[in-house]
């Protein structure tokens, strides 16, 4: 039952306890959440719960026990994935609490080296992309151990982000974010072929960066506001922002401050625009986390793909529908991100699929590093399906933006 009374955080607790309480204070125990959370699956433990959870953010928010390195590891097995929220009776906001108690933890033990790495990396661009450069170099070469991610794609002209101009109309803005920025050049060329077909135009500031997301995960509040702060400078002037990972989609659109769409939604509301030929082909879905709980945009993935005829779509939710990629979980705490990946690399192989779709680049880097198949964001096979605009139609008048050769980049 819920807490009669609102109660007081120990003055010890740290900043934030008293928000986390009133949080926690929601949850009515009920054990709904219990059937879809990925890592009560997993390991059948209650502290493995969000029930369990939020019951250990509340009493030491409270100072009613002393926190444990086995609570905080219960803590940090958390994916995020947020599947409690969508059927959460109470309105839980699991995302919130679960971010106060990371800011939190990390102010009480830090975080660990590898972690650190990681955020430290993200916030500088040009060395990140210069590393994965080394790191697509070095790929065929490197043990297993060291393979991490999935090779990195050649850097093409077609990949690039030229700066945003946003005198003209028709023009929509793109958040490219960090690792996405060398991995997803095709993922970028074929929405800005989409947009361009639904009569807008695509543009990219280069002085954008990472979301933050994985800071805000980590309890690294302050590093999520310089990114932030970071980013809502880079779109100054621009009226629309599309995102294509829907993991970065919830911290974009909190830094921003105009109009944050989902780049599926965005082409769904101008479906009627686009013209699709016939695909004879089944695909597999993977539907991630964020795109389900946070953005929301599966029923507009859905409607675009059935709009593709001849395509056969396969949705992969076996075990628990999780990949496991997390953020950074892939990197800090792999043994675990495989055991929830497994089943739907396994049922990917077993669905006769040709491909693989996702739209978090995460959730496709740590599908494509235990696969051998093609991973790509839906918005590619869309747009190897668009039907090329027709003589005089007014949509071929708008100009794509011109890339910017390698040299100029940051």
């Amino acid at each position: 039952m819920p807490h009669a009374t609102p109660a007081q955080a120990s003055p010890q607790a740290g900043p934030g306890s008293d928000e986390a309480v009133a949080l926690a204070d929601r949850c009515v125990q009920c054990g709904l959440c219990l059937p879809v959370c990925p890592t009560y699956t997993h390991d059948r433990l209650e502290p493995e719960s969000p029930r369990g959870r939020i019951a250990l953010a509340r009493t030491w928010a409270l100072g009613a026990v002393e926190p444990t390195a086995v609570g905080d590891l219960h803590l940090d097995h958390c994916l995020g994935c947020r599947n409690c929220e969508a059927v959460c009776p109470a309105g839980v906001e699991y995302g919130a609490l679960l971010n106060l108690a990371h800011v939190q933890q990390r102010a009480r033990r830090g975080t660990n080296l590898r972690q650190r790495g990681a955020e430290w990396l993200v916030m500088r661009p040009r060395l990140l992309r210069a590393l994965l450069r080394l790191y697509r170099i070095a790929h065929p070469i490197l043990p297993a151990g060291l393979r991490a991610l999935p090779r990195p794609p050649a850097w093409t002209r077609a990949g690039a982000t030229p700066p945003l101009d946003v005198r003209g109309g028709h023009r929509v803005g793109l958040f490219v974010g960090c690792v996405a920025d060398r991995y997803e050049p095709a993922a970028r060329d074929a929405l800005a072929r989409l947009c361009a077909a639904a009569g807008f135009e695509l543009v990219a500031p280069t002085s954008q960066g990472c979301c933050g997301s994985m800071h805000v995960h980590a309890g690294n509040a302050a590093a999520a506001s310089t990114l932030a702060a970071r980013n809502r400078d880079a779109f100054a002037g621009c009226t629309t922002v599309l995102t294509l990972a829907s993991g970065c989609h919830e911290a974009v659109a909190a830094s921003l401050e105009v109009e944050t769409v989902d780049a599926l939604t965005f082409l769904d509301a101008h479906r009627a625009r686009l013209r699709f030929g016939e695909r004879r082909e089944r695909v597999a879905l993977h539907l991630p986390c964020t795109q389900r709980n946070v953005v929301r945009s599966v029923p507009a993935l859905r409607r675009l793909l059935a709009a593709v005829p001849g395509l056969e779509v396969v949705e992969l939710d076996a075990g628990s529908g999780c990949c496991g990629a997390a953020g950074t979980a892939m990197l800090t705490d792999p043994t675990r991100a495989d055991d929830y990946r497994r089943p739907l690399l396994e049922q990917f192989a077993a669905s006769g699929a040709s491909r693989l779709l996702s739209a978090n680049i995460g959730c496709r880097l740590h599908l494509g590093n235990g696969s051998s198949a093609q991973v790509l964001h839906p918005v590619e096979l869309l747009a190897e399906a668009l039907l090329p605009l027709a003589p005089g139609d007014h949509r071929a008048s708008l100009e794509l933006p011109r890339p910017v050769p390698p040299s100029r980049r940051p």
